[in-house]
């Protein structure tokens, strides 16, 4: 829970600042601070709203309680103490969101998702949580792209590539980055034994173009013919791109498109978007800046999240988080994770900045 004794601080600390004469000389000075006043003004207000509703909690509980009291009261009591209860708790959801919202940074991104361990039981999972994925962007009102895939035979992936744009869809999908393990009986299993195969994702900032300066001469472009499992679209000209950062060994391809010319454009926002990758860990010691008020650290190799399908369980192991309905989630669900979450990373960052108090 957020310390709103800090905020009311901060809040007396600019009015006062704000009436000093020498802040009105300083027009600049001035237009930050009544900026940032009036942000805090709107959280005061919100602060407000939250300790009277708590007064009343207060009240509504002494009167269910009082054996001496009536119990028809005592119910009423009971029944304005459940509502109360909801109501402050979306003051704090909606207080803290409002506070947390200032340090927050969006932009475009891709995922990649990779079969792991596992085979084809990895490689049709990788399918799942692109299904589950493409989903959860839609019901949120965000758009995406495939830029890249490598179907299987049996109707998986190796590997598929999307970019995400949309307001706040990086804010609520930066979570996902790690290795995503299921748990299931493959339909060419027998004997019904569970298998455990895993898939790796990854969130990929997409550079601005002003962020990624490339050298032409440090680039192999490769051509191929493009093809695909089962007889997808298999073109008879090399339209397929493969391209090889020399520097830094990076290889990223793409035949997805039936123009070599579209193919080259999406292999270079992919290779863009490795590159950023490959500069925020080397810099930051594989821990992404961003990343520091995150739960977890979001490395590939870390095991973030289990898909038990005998259990109909889903469980986050950064944050403990268990919810039983398997096939509500990897429909698009991802409503009730993504909220769990990003509640544990404003509480991470409160605590790093000394706003957050133990209940």
């Amino acid at each position: 829970m957020v310390d709103y004794s800090k905020i009311k601080e901060e809040h007396q600390k600019i009015l006062a600042e704000i009436s000093l004469p020498e802040t009105a000389n300083d027009q600049k000075r001035y237009q930050v601070l009544t900026k940032r006043y009036s942000f805090l003004e709107k959280l005061i207000v919100l602060i407000g709203r939250h300790e009277l509703v708590a007064q009343e909690l207060v009240h509504l509980k002494e009167v269910t309680q009082n054996s001496k009291e009536d119990p028809e009261i005592k119910a009423m009591a009971a029944q304005e103490l459940t509502e109360k209860i909801a109501e402050l708790e979306n003051l704090s959801e909606e207080i803290e969101d409002k506070l947390f919202a200032q340090h927050e940074s969006d932009c475009n991104f891709m995922i990649e998702i990779r079969a792991g361990v596992g085979g084809e039981e990895a490689a049709l999972f990788v399918g799942s949580l692109l299904n589950m994925y493409a989903r959860y962007v839609e019901k949120m009102g965000w758009k995406y792209e495939m830029m890249d895939s490598s179907p299987t035979d049996i109707g998986g992936y190796k590997e598929v590539i999307f970019s995400v744009t949309g307001d706040g869809a990086y804010t609520h999908l930066q979570f996902e980055s790690g290795v995503h393990r299921v748990q299931r009986v493959p339909k060419t299993e027998a004997s019904g034994r569970v298998h455990t195969s895993t898939v790796t994702v990854a969130t990929l900032i997409e550079p601005e173009d002003v962020d990624m300066d490339i050298k032409p001469d440090d680039l192999r472009i490769d051509t191929y013919r493009a093809g695909g499992a089962g007889g997808q679209h298999v073109n008879k000209t090399d339209s397929a791109v493969r391209i090889t950062h020399m520097p830094t060994g990076v290889v990223v391809a793409c035949q997805d498109e039936r123009s070599q010319m579209k193919n080259r454009a999406k292999a270079m926002r992919i290779l863009k978007a490795k590159l950023m990758e490959e500069i925020r860990n080397r810099e930051q010691g594989k821990v992404d800046a961003t990343r520091k008020t995150q739960v977890g650290t979001g490395e590939r190799s870390e095991k973030i999240r289990t898909y038990n399908f005998p259990e109909n369980r889903v469980t986050d192991h950064r944050i403990n988080f268990t919810i039983y309905r398997l096939e509500y989630v990897l429909s698009g669900e991802m409503n009730e994770i993504v909220k769990a979450l990003r509640k544990a990373q404003r509480q991470k960052f409160y605590e790093a900045q000394g706003l957050a108090k133990q209940e």
